[in-house]
């Protein structure tokens, strides 16, 4: 998939945020999903919820045959109510919550080697069992290459160094992360001379 548009960016994440307040709200899927021809093209995606700052939830597909939008739609709503280190989140939890979504490319074998943290998400599989990391998590904690496959092997559940072993699979993928955030910091950094003339203020 080509890089997306600021546009289609920006519609995603605000299919993200009604899919979520629905799921929330109603405890059902967002049907009503804008045609954007380019959203409309198969494609993978994570959606992370974060709360006053804290992770609140992420969800993701990484070899689905359905289009974007209608991924993005599904793993926010499972990003609210389905990751199972979290409980199903509740009208309150929506002040403060921040929408982030991770435009995934195909998956790639990959060797250790080719591993750059902070530009490659992986996934390590092995059996039935498999792990997914992406490119922003490695970055946050300044991992290394070798400790990068490591905690994506012991988010599989495997053994730390299993990602050496034959038999295990590890592809590599890259991601187009944007946020709500950032848009915001965005739309601030445009419109400086209309905020600095404003003598009142607004809240989300």
């Amino acid at each position: 998939m080509l890089p997306l548009a600021d546009s289609a960016k920006q519609t995603l994440l605000n299919v993200a945020r009604r899919a979520v307040i629905l799921a929330i709200e109603r405890r059902e899927i967002l049907q009503d999903l804008p045609d954007d021809e380019a959203l409309q093209q198969p494609g993978n995606a994570f959606v992370t919820l974060h709360r006053m700052g804290r992770l609140r939830g992420c969800v993701g597909q990484v070899a689905s045959k359905e289009p974007l939008v209608s991924v993005v739609a599904y793993c926010a709503m499972a990003a609210a109510l389905d990751d199972p280190r979290f409980a199903p989140m509740t009208p309150p939890d929506i002040d403060g919550l921040a929408i982030e979504v991770s435009v995934l490319s195909p998956l790639v074998e990959i060797s250790s080697e080719q591993v750059e943290p902070g530009k490659h998400g992986l996934m390590v599989s092995r059996g039935v069992k498999r792990g997914v990391l992406l490119p922003q998590v490695a970055q946050q904690f300044g991992w290394t290459a070798e400790r990068f496959l490591e905690e994506t092997c012991l988010k599989a559940d495997l053994d730390r160094d299993d990602w050496k072993q034959p038999g295990t699979r590890v592809q590599g993928f890259t991601a187009e992360i944007f946020s709500e955030a950032g848009f915001d910091a965005a739309v601030r950094r445009d419109e400086p001379d209309v905020r600095a003339k404003s003598n009142y203020s607004t809240s989300m």
